[in-house]
């Protein structure tokens, strides 16, 4: 090769390198006017003070998933107002729920090979009160009405309630002590009046009645369960099928929850039901989709959960006793939980 189609070759050379970056460039740039046009089109998220006002004026907080620097931190809006500006706390959680001055915020650790996962404790100004660790994926957490006791549900292995290849692990901590139960399948199980023992038994979904008592889901044998806990007794006991993910109402009398449906798609089994835990009766809600949430009732009326959204999940709401329609509360947003 003379010189003169060496000369050329790298002439060639350096103009398709400038093409490359050039292209490159364009793309980056591209990738960061979406990401901007996103963030306008999403709500506004501002720096602020975020505390959990127990008695104050009610507030609504969510994980927030609008783009930009606030993304997954615990951010707080007026509860009249779900779409205000939204005052983020610099908090970040994949779960999160609040009562009476406590918070439990799931969190992951982002390690150079592996992430580990921890569970926080909060007082009424978010300030980290007690650490426990999390041996798997973060996906259910409450806090009892009192604030006195809070729990929490990982996947150890799988990511999906959808199929069969799942186990999870759930823990309640009592927040006075720091006592914690972190696996409730050691609790002795009545199923149908009789003791039960098997392998396969998995639990999840904690709601609270109160310090002691509590509802949760029960698997076994390819079917699920609502049951009945009691820390004191350290028991769990069956009260009715196919029940995943409850959620009591704050007076106490009825179980919001997701319900398998035949026909359904088993990627989207769901259906969001009701049950009068008195007399045993299920109310189907206007919700038609499938819900894979753990709902909230934001009074005795309404309940709010999470759908797949344009940047993760928004909120819906939707009224408990099967009237009405299902409407978007909150775009970008998770994990809510309604505070004062």
């Amino acid at each position: 090769m003379n010189r003169r189609t060496r000369l050329i070759v790298l002439l060639l050379a350096v103009a398709l390198l400038g093409t490359v970056g050039t292209a490159a460039v364009l793309r980056a740039a591209g990738r960061s006017a979406d990401r901007d046009r996103q963030q306008a089109d999403g709500p506004p998220v501002r720096p602020g003070t975020v505390a959990l006002h127990p008695s104050g004026a009610r507030q609504l907080l969510v994980r927030n998933l609008a783009w930009g620097p606030h993304r997954d931190e615990i951010t707080a809006v007026p509860a009249a107002h779900p779409g205000a500006a939204r005052t983020a706390s610099g908090l970040t959680c994949l779960r999160f729920h609040a009562a009476a001055g406590t918070g439990i915020c799931l969190q992951a650790e982002r390690g150079a090979l592996t992430d580990t996962y921890r569970a926080l404790v909060l007082d009424a100004r978010l300030r980290v009160r007690h650490r426990f660790p999390a041996p798997g994926i973060p996906t259910r957490a409450r806090v009892s009405p009192s604030g006195r006791t809070v729990a929490w549900t990982v996947f150890v292995s799988g990511d999906s309630y959808a199929g069969t290849a799942f186990s999870t692990r759930t823990a309640i901590a009592d927040t006075r002590t720091w006592a914690l139960d972190d696996n409730l399948e050691d609790y002795a199980v009545t199923k149908d009046g009789r003791p039960y023992h098997a392998s396969d038994v998995n639990v999840w979904g904690v709601t609270f009645a109160d310090d002691t008592r509590f509802y949760a889901t029960l698997a076994t044998g390819g079917r699920t369960y609502l049951v009945r806990g009691d820390r004191t007794a350290r028991t769990l006991t069956t009260l009715h099928g196919n029940v995943e993910c409850p959620s009591l109402s704050p007076d106490g009398t009825r179980v919001a929850y997701k319900k398998r449906v035949p026909g359904a798609s088993p990627d989207a089994p769901w259906r969001l039901y009701v049950l009068d835990l008195a007399t045993g009766r299920e109310t189907a809600t206007a919700e038609h989709r499938s819900i894979d949430d753990q709902a909230l009732w934001s009074g005795t009326r309404t309940l709010l959960y999470a759908l797949p959204g344009d940047y993760g999940s928004d909120l819906w709401t939707v009224p408990a006793d099967g009237s009405g329609t299902a409407r978007r509360l909150m775009t970008s947003a998770v994990a809510p939980a309604y505070t004062g």
